[in-house]
């Protein structure tokens, strides 16, 4: 009987010690790839390169999101906090993308330290000037 109590009795504890540890991992810092085409995944590989040496990046994300425009290529969006900062077309032919991907790192950039600084500044609330 003890042994069956003992048994029964780890099993609850294994269970619930489980439920309390199993919470959710927080993923942060990332650029999300959402391209189709050979030219967007290179300026999100691109971009991915300098957004590791950005500071102040934990808990912020960023999308790179690919549109088709019929007939006349792709249009590419850098979204950043729920808001797009960045927004350039591709036509068909390769084209070098350094000037693209330095536009997007210069509003990105910009981006990050606008909202660290509405963070750390609580008198620099959205709706004042």
């Amino acid at each position: 009987m003890k042994n069956f109590i003992f048994k029964y009795g780890l099993m609850a504890w294994l269970c619930c010690s489980t439920v309390t540890m199993a919470q959710e991992i927080p993923i942060s810092g990332l650029i999300i790839d959402s391209t189709i085409s050979r030219q967007g995944h290179d300026f999100a590989n691109q971009l991915s390169r300098f957004w590791q040496d950005i500071p102040n990046t934990f808990g912020k994300n960023v999308v790179v999101k690919e549109i088709i425009l019929p007939q006349a290529g792709t249009q590419v969006d850098v979204i950043f906090d729920k808001k797009i900062i960045y927004r350039t077309n591709f036509g068909r032919r390769l084209l070098p993308l350094d000037e693209k991907v330095n536009q997007a790192v210069v509003r990105l950039v910009n981006a990050v330290a606008q909202t660290y600084a509405e963070e750390e500044n609580p008198d620099l609330a959205g709706d004042e000037w």
